[in-house]
């Protein structure tokens, strides 16, 4: 897993989301039972990467987070 969405990840998880691996290798997102978005595993496309960002925060998500 790259060391950027290691670091998504683990916003996600301060923030109430959940996350399970698929079995290729993507990042399934959920909040409340709810599917959010889905993160390659690989992110060799740095818009997907944004994209899912973008369906995070239309479900609250902070990012960058607060301090």
């Amino acid at each position: 897993m790259n060391k950027d969405l290691k670091k998504i990840i683990r916003a996600l998880e301060a923030q109430g989301f959940t996350w399970t691996f698929a079995k290729s290798g993507h990042v399934i997102v959920r909040k409340n039972g709810e599917f959010v978005t889905v993160f390659a595993g690989t992110v060799s496309d740095w818009r997907g990467f944004r994209n899912g960002i973008s369906d995070c925060r239309q479900f609250g998500f902070q990012w960058p987070p607060k301090r």
